[in-house]
């Protein structure tokens, strides 16, 4: 086998491809295409330790790999199910070698079946579908950008503020209009947001808003009470976004933006004179933008939602969540 490795050490000493092909016994031309091919795969000396020759030929040259008389893994099935709960790429690859095993097949070492999966998540974006388990999440914001009512009476102007919750893995989300950011409206967009749904996810997270969190911290936040029985009906777990930390709920950070152009600015030239007359109209937007499809990987978040997420979220309690202070 050739040595990559070896190839791409001496290279970054500077030594010539003539002094490389000469020490380790391989022609000007073998050493030439690998460099190349490194060039092309931005690969550089160090290496990883744990990167064999094996994996270098895998990465340089995959033609070569796929000739290998080893079993090729099956990388849609691995994607399934590193999509459920608990499953790792080494209990994939252990399964995997115990199959190869029963069927006199030779296996993959792990970081080559590795590099395979990899290889297919960087081809279809796999890895965007699974930055979060499906079911686990829900991430909930105001939007920054508000609707606006007129009333009949007066022509007041009246803003409307723009509840959001997307679910992280088939990003699926739910939108809808409030007078207030009171403590009851956001109890409210979130029961009306598990029923649009149809299930509950195991895990909410909101920003440090005073509606759902009552003292901002960066370990230990204090979560409402009234949002925290919320919470217990539903048999979910509120853990907050970190203060100034965007990125612990990306998904609602990116939703909310896209909302803002693809409902609310498509709205901005009708006039509105109920809640329920701009929710009616939201809901018709927002339907558009779930079934909208994806322009990097098939499919829209309405048929990943129905596919890989709806069946995971957890059943919901026979009745809906009513606050004392509403009853």
């Amino acid at each position: 086998m050739t040595k990559y490795r070896e190839i791409l050490r001496l290279n970054s000493m500077g030594l010539s491809q003539r002094s490389i092909a000469s020490s380790i016994q391989c022609s000007r031309n073998t050493v030439s295409e690998v460099l190349q091919r490194a060039n092309e795969k931005e690969l550089s000396w160090p290496l990883p330790e744990d990167v064999v020759e094996a994996d270098l030929q895998y990465l340089l040259f995959p033609e070569k790999a796929q000739a290998s008389s080893r079993k090729v893994p099956d990388c849609e099935y691995m994607h399934r199910e590193l999509a459920k709960s608990g499953v790792t790429l080494s209990l994939l690859w252990s399964e995997y070698c115990e199959n190869c095993r029963l069927g006199g097949e030779i296996p993959l070492m792990y970081t080559q079946y590795c590099n395979y999966y990899r290889k297919y998540a960087a081809t279809t974006k796999a890895t965007m579908h699974i930055q979060r388990k499906p079911g686990e999440q829900m991430e909930v914001d105001w939007a920054g950008q508000t609707a606006t009512l007129v009333d009949r009476d007066t022509g007041e102007i009246l803003p409307v503020y723009i509840f959001v919750a997307a679910l992280p893995c088939s990003q699926y989300a739910y939108v809808e209009g409030f007078l207030s950011q009171n403590q009851e409206s956001w109890i409210s967009a979130h029961v009306n947001a598990f029923t649009h749904f149809g299930g509950v996810p195991k895990i909410l997270v909101p920003d440090n808003l005073k509606t759902g969190v009552e003292q901002s911290s960066w370990y230990s936040p204090v979560i409402n009470k009234t949002y925290q029985e919320m919470a217990e009906h539903y048999d979910t777990a509120v853990i907050p976004a970190r203060v100034r930390k965007p990125k612990d709920k990306p998904s609602v950070e990116g939703t909310v933006g896209i909302i803002s152009t693809w409902i609310l600015a498509a709205l901005r030239k009708n006039t509105f004179f109920s809640l329920s007359e701009l929710n009616e109209a939201i809901a018709d937007k927002l339907d558009a933008f779930n079934r909208k499809p994806f322009q990097k990987k098939p499919g829209s978040r309405h048929s990943a939602f129905l596919d890989e997420e709806k069946h995971t979220l957890q059943p919901l309690p026979l009745t809906a969540y009513k606050s004392i202070n509403n009853l």
